[in-house]
């Protein structure tokens, strides 16, 4: 009776090159890939320029106009057409800046006023604060609405304004 040869590697020795293959699949096997996408995407797109340019390239100049216009006049379109929205975003910001800068020098002066009223009449510190706060609601209730300062902040606003009208 003859030996039986077995010629089938064992699953260790298999599994260990279906993981190397995996691996240089992944190294160099995707990027070369990619790499050759890319070749592949610019000899396409050299074609097709090519094509259309040959035509082109053929012709005279005023011939090479005519057939140009078209495409010129679509490109102007999108060219305005970006030119006038980023105009717009700007226009937005800067307007939106302005309105902003107006609320708060509102808001300041509305505190400079109470604070200067409430050192005119003597109040002492906390009732000082409570009535150029109350003045300041009362007073430019749309600036507080825009910019919505955190009572935290507003009151340190209206204590660093205080203390600045009672040193002069």
């Amino acid at each position: 009776m003859s030996p039986i040869i077995v010629l089938a590697p064992s699953a260790p020795l298999v599994l260990m090159l279906a993981l190397c293959a995996l691996a240089f699949i992944l190294l160099a096997g995707w990027p070369l890939a990619a790499a050759l996408a890319r070749v592949a995407a610019s000899l396409i797109s050299a074609v097709i320029l090519a094509t259309l340019a040959a035509p082109a390239a053929a012709s005279t100049g005023s011939d090479l106009l005519t057939a140009l216009a078209p495409s010129f006049l679509d490109l102007t379109g999108v060219v305005l057409t970006a030119l006038i929205g980023l105009a717009t975003v700007r226009f937005q910001r800067w307007t939106g800046i302005q309105i902003e800068a107006r609320h708060r020098e509102a808001l300041h002066s509305a505190i400079m006023t109470a604070a200067r009223v409430a050192v005119a009449r003597g109040l002492t510190r906390e009732v000082a604060t409570e009535f150029v706060s109350s003045y300041v609601c009362a007073s430019v209730p749309d600036a507080l609405k825009r910019l919505s300062p955190s009572a935290e902040t507003l009151e340190a606003l209206v204590r660093s304004k205080l203390l600045e009208v009672a040193k002069h």
